[in-house]
């Protein structure tokens, strides 16, 4: 477990400080993450990468010439918000578009999504690409809904080395989804991670056995089997990962083969190198050559014990960009000539708008949520373990940590809006906005969006009354469903969400009394969230392990529930 730690709900953060400051000549501090120190040519294409931190050496790591421009790092386990992907972004831009570029995961999909609306509505072409290389998380056949692990690295070496060629636009993002199409990778875990200031690892495997398909935040394999030799685990990847060589490798004759043996934290180099001996050999044997292998720790997950093996197989474009120079604080190949650096100024933390007053009775009104997040806060916390534990089953465990997060950030904001005058939906937004850059992930990204399309419905002139109120929590179920595309009986927050809102407006157009309507919406929502333990999740994160999750609901239609149950009082 991670032992040197301050505040845990600062490591992240922290981590990040210690690394620009060790790195100051090659890396420079932004919102939101870290650019290059170095100039990078006008008109070039911008390549920025990013996701939760605990992977060092993704993603801050590979930020140099021949790579990445910059890296967008959110919380532990948790993707950075769309307010930092655009910061980080914005600050990379040389005039040939950017690229945004992650591993499939829900709540980066959110995010580096929603910044690139924003990036775009600024006039900036943006293009977002997914790294989709774990073979356990879902079949060949829906190749585009794998998670990312260690293939991040060879997608955003043969994408940088692309745009330090001059390579236009549209010819990085061909070459990036080439090569995200030719990867492929698959680990093995002996031990569960565990999170700073936590006192049990997110998941535990019994002495003498493995588990197989294991994801990066956490999240358990796909299935378990008896600890085997390290030669057998070699095989097992080896033989699994060749099993998707793709046609057009084998057709054209293709013997060329990028080879990574990942460390996940804990299982250190030697271990490494004594499975890289038999990938090596198995390798030989079915006539591939690797080139310019790679064995060490590139994407960790914390204190994971496991590794993980992947294969990028290579043509003369896909070989000539990956064994092209790169030089990064933790990534470094052949010879890059030096670059001028940056002259511009860099501001790491931009003040927001000013805020412009509101109307009284919105401002009283406004006075009233802040008390409202101030609860949202408190439930949260004396919940937050049994989130966690909920999330773990199928999921990584963070849920109750990212809410907390999350809860605290967007009752400090909303205080401070308040406080300079914003009426209601100023200050539920300045709310949303702190509640997704602090969060993270798709929790992050839903309550951010909830609190700001229901603020939006409450406006900053006029008190709430019902039919706001009623309009609100529609708008902000509309707003989840948008942006994350979940629906009924995908086991998600939209399964208590949605009974919550039909219910409140049904029952404020029969003439209740708010409050009466408040707890009526919020036992719906309880109920709901209660039979998500029913069927297995057919989206985000957990859906990969779908069944094991059946017998228990689902923790953010939980976390949903236990808000607006506290928050029933406050509606009256």
């Amino acid at each position: 477990m991670t032992v040197v730690c301050n505040d845990p709900s600062a490591f992240a953060d922290e981590a990040l400080e210690g690394f620009a400051a060790a790195h100051a000549g090659r890396v420079r501090r932004v919102r939101g993450g870290v650019v290059r120190a170095s100039a990078t040519p006008p008109g070039r294409v911008a390549l920025v990468v990013g996701g939760g931190s605990g992977h060092y050496p993704a993603f801050a790591g590979w930020v140099g010439p021949g790579l990445a421009h910059g890296a967008a790092c959110g919380n532990l386990f948790a993707s950075p918000s769309a307010a930092q992907v655009a910061s980080v972004a914005r600050a990379c831009e040389a005039g040939g578009g950017v690229i945004l570029s992650f591993g499939n995961y829900a709540g980066d999909v959110l995010h580096f999504g929603q910044a690139a609306v924003r990036l775009r509505a600024e006039g900036l072409d943006v293009r977002v690409l997914t790294v989709t290389d774990d073979i356990a998380s879902a079949p060949p056949e829906d190749h585009g809904a794998r998670r990312g692990i260690a293939g991040d690295l060879p997608v955003f070496k043969i994408m940088g080395a692309a745009a330090e060629h001059g390579l236009d636009i549209d010819e990085v993002e061909r070459v990036g989804r080439r090569a995200v199409a030719a990867t492929r990778s698959l680990g093995v875990a002996f031990g569960g991670c565990t999170l700073p200031g936590a006192a049990e690892p997110l998941f535990t495997i019994e002495p003498g056995r493995m588990a197989i398909g294991l994801g990066i935040h956490g999240e358990p394999g796909i299935e378990e089997r008896e600890l085997a030799s390290a030669d057998a685990v070699a095989d097992l990847l080896v033989d699994r990962l060749l099993g998707e060589r793709p046609a057009w490798h084998v057709g054209y004759g293709e013997d060329r083969v990028a080879v990574l043996v990942n460390g996940l934290g804990e299982t250190k180099y030697e271990e490494l190198y004594v499975v890289h001996r038999r990938v090596a050999a198995r390798l030989a044997e079915h006539g591939l050559r690797p080139v310019d292998p790679e064995v060490g720790e590139l994407v960790t997950s914390l204190d994971m014990a496991g590794l993980s093996l992947t294969l990028t197989f290579l043509d003369d474009e896909l070989a000539e960009l990956w064994e092209a120079p790169a030089d990064s604080p933790a990534y470094r190949k052949g010879l890059v000539e030096p670059r001028p650096a940056r002259a511009d100024d860099l501001d790491a933390s931009a003040a927001p708008p000013a805020i412009a007053a509101g109307a009284e009775p919105s401002r009283t009104a406004a006075r009233r949520l802040v008390t409202a997040l101030e609860t949202v806060t408190d439930v949260i916390a004396a919940h937050e373990e049994e989130l966690g534990r909920l999330d773990a089953v199928a999921g990584d465990g963070d849920h109750g940590i990212g809410m907390r997060r999350g809860a605290e950030a967007a009752a400090t904001a909303g205080a401070e809006a308040a406080a300079a005058g914003a009426g209601a939906m100023t200050t539920l937004v300045r709310a949303g906005e702190a509640w997704a850059e602090r969060a993270g992930g798709t929790s992050g990204a839903l309550w951010g969006a909830m609190l700001t399309a229901f603020g939006a419905a409450l406006g900053d002139e006029t008190a709430p009354d019902a039919g706001r109120l009623a309009a609100g929590a529609r708008a902000a179920v509309d707003a989840v469903t948008e942006l994350g595309g979940a629906r009924p009986g995908d086991k998600t927050l939209v399964d208590a969400a949605l009974p919550f809102a039909e219910t409140l407006a049904k029952a404020l157009e029969e003439g209740e009394p708010a409050g009466r309507a408040g707890a009526l919406a919020a036992r719906a929502a309880k109920r709901a969230a209660d039979a998500t333990a029913d069927f297995p999740a057919r989206l985000g994160r957990a859906r990969v392990h779908g069944e094991r999750g059946i017998g228990t609901p689902d923790a953010g239609a939980v976390s949903f529930a236990l808000i607006v149950t506290a928050l029933s009082e406050e509606f009256e």
